[in-house]
């Protein structure tokens, strides 16, 4: 049975009430303790100038899952809101390229940790909620101005500290250092958030360093997959979670990359998302924003490790049932799943779109009439002369 997105907001809306009345007394309180995942945020609003600090739940014990989305495949909607909106954010103003002080320092250790740990947090006032349900921003839970902060680090991750404590790598070098050395994404972007890497260290908002990280990873990775041969068949993969349905058609090509995405508005008219790269790379942001990126780096991964080259295609369907969006992380997890299923061997490119499309509601006709991909196929090249 599929459900619509007022009955996901439902159930979200009903275990956020249960969490108020379980923890009601963190909004009658300026204090909270509990193990932090450990995990930091930081805002763009307001930038240069933004509110950065860490999120701690109310629990003590592991509670790494709450911000390990590498793990969240499989996971309801539901439990993953749970998780977002059961840590609470202490938030601190502060300037992203000042001198780091004490507080910054702290949440710089904190981040290194290899565990969760242990975390007391002093607010200014009582913690409030902020959290909300709706389709366009992904939950939060209460919000506290932080007074005093303490966190009982026990140890750190040592690739981490070593990209930390060398000011003399740049900081894209120790992003792909640790990617290499097998660190989280997820990891690896809050180090790069809260201003851990390279010779003029800033803090960089999470939205960003979400989108940078993906995108310093992916490039790195096609520097080494324009020099595979190209794939001799097509393939197509499919994944479905969190009302996201994917499909990804890999075929026969130099390398050359599309995303589209296709959702449904309250009025049940599609909007679209469409961007296209080749060798050349993306000369604009793009439309699908970090979609793009994260998409990209899941494709690139597959490729590498089968050493092949080929042009892809990503589609993405989001349906009524995706009625919090949860993060970006979820295209990078989504297509990362799809691409570890056993492909469709198809004949071509057009027989694997027409295959993709029978699984999604939104036709074929449509995902063609915004594809540059499609058009950049039918140019011939030089080979095609010999």
């Amino acid at each position: 049975m599929v459900r619509t997105a007022a009955d996901v907001r439902k159930a979200v809306e009903s275990n956020w009430n249960e969490y108020l009345s379980k923890y009601a007394n963190l909004f009658s309180s300026n204090y909270i303790e509990g193990s932090s995942p450990p995990s930091v945020f930081v805002g763009s609003y307001g930038y240069p100038k933004v509110l950065a600090g860490p999120m701690v739940p109310p629990v003590h014990g592991d509670t790494l899952v709450m911000d390990m989305p590498e793990s969240w495949v499989g996971k309801s909607l539901e439990d993953i809101v749970n998780y977002r909106l059961s840590l609470v954010r202490g938030i601190q103003a502060v300037k992203v390229g000042e001198p780091h002080g004490r507080y910054i320092e702290s949440l710089q250790d904190l981040v290194m940790s290899s565990r969760s740990t242990d975390s007391e947090l002093e607010f200014v006032k009582n913690a409030r909620s902020s959290s909300f349900v709706d389709s366009e921003n992904a939950p939060f839970g209460p919000v506290g101005e932080i007074k005093n902060a303490k966190f009982s680090i026990s140890s750190s991750d040592k690739n981490i500290q070593r990209m930390f404590y060398d000011k003399d790598v740049l900081a894209q070098d120790a992003v792909l250092e640790l990617y290499n050395r097998g660190i989280e994404i997820s990891k690896i972007q809050k180090c790069f958030s809260i201003g851990m890497f390279g010779k003029n260290r800033k803090l960089v908002p999470t939205r960003w360093s979400i989108t940078a990280t993906d995108d310093t990873i992916s490039k790195s990775l096609l520097e080494e997959i324009v020099a595979f041969t190209e794939i001799d068949s097509s393939r197509l993969f499919t994944f479905e979670h969190l009302g996201n349905l994917y499909a990804i058609i890999l075929f026969p090509n130099r390398w050359m990359f599309e995303m589209q995405e296709a959702w449904y508005d309250q009025n049940g008219n599609i909007g679209f998302g469409s961007d296209f790269e080749d060798m050349r790379g993306l000369s604009h942001y793009p439309e699908t924003a970090g979609a793009h990126f994260a998409s990209r780096l899941a494709v690139a991964e597959y490729l590498l490790a089968n050493e092949i080259q080929a042009g892809a295609m990503v589609l993405r369907e989001i349906r009524p049932e995706y009625a919090v969006p949860v993060g970006v992380w979820q295209v990078r997890e989504g297509v990362r799943t799809a691409l570890r299923q056993s492909p469709t061997l198809v004949s071509s490119f057009e027989q694997g779109l027409d295959i993709a499309c029978k699984g999604l509601s939104v036709d074929k006709k449509e995902w063609l009439a915004r594809s540059k991909l499609q058009k950049a196929r039918k140019q011939k090249s030089i080979k095609d002369y010999f």
